[in-house]
């Protein structure tokens, strides 16, 4: 059975969105429940699809505000509590899930009681469209764990960063635990994947100085002056910067560091990095 409700969004003018409503679904054996299950748990699937899961309101909002297509909205009406109007979600299906439902589909369990299906962008190097002159963008190679990934979107978004650039990925942009560590910049962000070749040539195409955060051949980043078309590119904790980046590279840069390693979180360095550039810039 399926039936019609208007709500009012807000804004400037009147907006009705139109939501579908099928019955409540309570049975954990739900095609649709198995589905989004396979979309958490499978990068395969998302792939197969073109689809992934969005957990939580605000991370739903961030996506309609960077144009992605919602495909379906969860709620269960018992843990959900915010005015859905506030999301100004599109006309899409809205189906009511039992609390038992959203324990076993939801990371944080007892929050929000909001999920929703939406549909990928395809994060291609075509698709960056880079509005300054003097771009600031974030290079990494093939970071190990999603976490990290999400704690370098969330640095690029508080510094703003033109575009965040992953190489060589070791999964899916729409891994679940990215979406979540990112707390939905993934979805406002310019970002994009593709082959540690194709991103230097890229950089390269665009003019874009190319500083590698490396032990070798290296000076001190703040002797570095970013103030110019930049890319900054960081490596993996383990294994550094693959030889392709360091044959590329305008400069090397190292963070001078006093304890007993040599490393750190690669989140941490990039945001030490990416903070110097700002500084730079903020000085004109």
């Amino acid at each position: 059975m399926v039936g019609f409700c208007l709500i009012t969004g807000e804004g400037n003018q009147n907006t009705y969105y139109l939501y579908r409503m099928i019955k409540s679904i309570t049975s954990l054996q739900n095609p649709l429940v198995k589905q989004v299950i396979q979309l958490l748990e499978k990068s395969r699937e998302r792939r197969r699809t073109g689809q992934f899961v969005i957990e939580g309101s605000r991370e739903i909002a961030l996506a309609i505000k960077g144009g992605y297509d919602l495909q379906t909205i969860m709620v269960s009406p018992d843990i959900f509590s915010e005015n859905a109007s506030e999301l100004k979600m599109p006309e899409t299906w809205r189906i009511e899930i039992s609390p038992e439902i959203y324990h076993k589909l939801a990371y944080r369990k007892t929050t929000e009681g909001i999920l929703a299906i939406a549909e990928s962008k395809e994060l291609t190097l075509d698709a960056i469209q880079l509005k300054n002159k003097n771009p600031l963008i974030l290079v990494a190679e093939a970071p190990e764990k999603p976490g990290n990934i999400g704690a370098l979107l969330r640095t690029a978004d508080a510094a703003n960063l033109d575009a965040v650039i992953i190489a060589n990925p070791r999964t899916d942009m729409y891994n679940p635990n990215i979406i979540r560590s990112s707390v939905g910049c993934l979805f406002t962000r310019t970002i994009a994947t593709g082959s540690t070749e194709e991103i230097i040539h890229f950089l390269k195409e665009k003019q874009i100085t190319i500083y590698c955060a490396a032990l070798q051949a290296s000076q001190p980043f703040y002797n570095s002056n970013f103030k110019g078309a930049t890319a900054l590119v960081v490596g993996t904790e383990a294994d550094g910067l693959s030889p392709l980046w360091l044959e590329s590279s305008t400069q090397n840069i190292v963070i001078p560091m006093e304890g007993d390693i040599d490393s750190m979180n690669v989140s941490v360095a990039a945001g030490i990095l990416i903070f110097e550039a700002k500084r730079q810039r903020n000085l004109d």
